[in-house]
C-alpha cells in the first residue's frame, strides 16, 4: 500500500476519530463523512482513498468501540502507522480488517510524506525522504484477517471452507 500521509499527535482518542454524535448508526458510509471530524473538520474532504494516518503515542485510546476503526477504513484510510496503538484499539482494527503497524520512528515521518508499506520486507519506506524503516511484524493470524477483510469475513471462509 502507498499513499499521502495525514499526521496526528499522542493519544488520539476514538471520540476524535469518530465522535459519539455520530455514534446514531453503523453504516460504514455514514461513518465515514465525518472520520477526524474535530481534529480537523476538513479532514475527509482533503484526504484521498488509499491515504494513511501517522500518528504519535496510545492511538486509539478511549473508549472500546469499533466504530472508530470501521469509520476509517469505509473513509479510505489504507493504513494507520503509530509508535503504540491502544490494546482494544489494535485488536479492533485487525477485527474489522484495517491494517496498523507499530514504527517507534513514526514521528520522523512528516504530513504530504508519500508513504509505501511493504508488507512482505516488513517495511515502510518514504518515498519523500528517502529513507526506510523495519515495523514490527504482524502475527500471521492478525495478517490473516486484514487480508479476508476482518474477523467476520475470516470466519465465514473459513467455516464455508470446512462446510
Amino acid at each position: 500500500m502507498q499513499g499521502k500521509v495525514w499526521k496526528f499527535g499522542d493519544n488520539v482518542d476514538t471520540d476524535l476519530i469518530i465522535a459519539a454524535r455520530y455514534l446514531n448508526s453503523s453504516d460504514p458510509e455514514h461513518l465515514a463523512k465525518y472520520v477526524m471530524e474535530d481534529a480537523d473538520p476538513d479532514f475527509v474532504k482533503k484526504m484521498k482513498r488509499g491515504d494513511i494516518i501517522v500518528a504519535g503515542e496510545n492511538f486509539g485510546c478511549g473508549s472500546s468501540r469499533e466504530h472508530a476503526p470501521i469509520a476509517l477504513k469505509a473513509a479510505g484510510i489504507s493504513a494507520v502507522v503509530a509508535p503504540t496503538f491502544a490494546r482494544i484499539f489494535y485488536r479492533n482494527a485487525f477485527n474489522m480488517g484495517l491494517p496498523i503497524f507499530e514504527l517507534a520512528e513514526a514521528n520522523e515521518i512528516n504530513e504530504g510524506d508519500t508513504i509505501k508499506i511493504d508488507m512482505s520486507s516488513g517495511e515502510i519506506i518514504n518515498l519523500t525522504q528517502d529513507k526506510a524503516y523495519k515495523f514490527n511484524p504482524i502475527p500471521e493470524f492478525m495478517q490473516s484477517l486484514v487480508d479476508a477483510g476482518g474477523l467476520i469475513k475470516f470466519a465465514k471462509k473459513e467455516l464455508g471452507a470446512k462446510a
